[in-house]
C-alpha cells in the first residue's frame, strides 16, 4: 500500500493542504519498504487529490483534512485518516503494526478561511 503523510518538521501536520512536505511511504506484507519526503507541489482546489492518485497513493494521513478534499479523495478511491498527531515515524510505525487510529480532524474550515489549524495553517 502506498500512503502519504502530511509532514512539517518531522511531525504530522495539522492541515493537509498547507503542509510543507509529504512523507510518501510504501508498506508491503506488514513492513515499511520505502519512505521519502517530498515538497508539497501546491495547494489549489482539487489538485492534491489528483496528484496523489497519479502517484498511486491509496491512503492519506494528516492531522486535518477539509471536507471537500475528503470528498475528492473518496471519489478517487483514496482513504483518509484524519486526527493523527505526533512524529511521522511514530505514526507510520503505528500504521504498519495496525494500531493507528483516526480521530477528530484538527483543522476546520469556516466561511472566513481556515480556522482551528494552529500556527501551521498557512492559508
Amino acid at each position: 500500500m502506498k500512503l502519504a503523510i502530511a509532514t512539517e518538521a518531522g511531525q504530522v501536520c495539522p492541515h493537509f493542504g498547507h503542509t510543507p512536505f509529504f512523507t510518501l511511504a510504501t508498506v508491503e506484507n506488514g513492513a515499511l519498504t520505502e519512505k521519502n519526503e517530498v515538497p508539497n507541489p501546491g495547494h489549489a482546489p482539487g489538485f492534491l487529490p489528483q496528484w496523489m492518485k497519479d502517484r498511486g497513493i491509496q491512503l492519506v494521513i494528516a492531522g486535518g483534512v477539509g471536507a471537500k478534499a475528503q470528498e475528492l479523495f473518496t471519489a478517487l478511491g483514496i482513504d483518509v485518516i484524519a486526527g493523527a498527531e505526533g512524529p511521522v515515524d511514530s505514526v507510520l510505525a503505528a500504521f504498519v503494526d495496525g494500531t493507528l487510529k483516526g480521530g477528530r480532524s484538527l483543522c476546520t474550515h469556516g466561511t472566513e478561511g481556515h480556522g482551528g489549524c494552529g500556527d501551521t495553517c498557512k492559508g
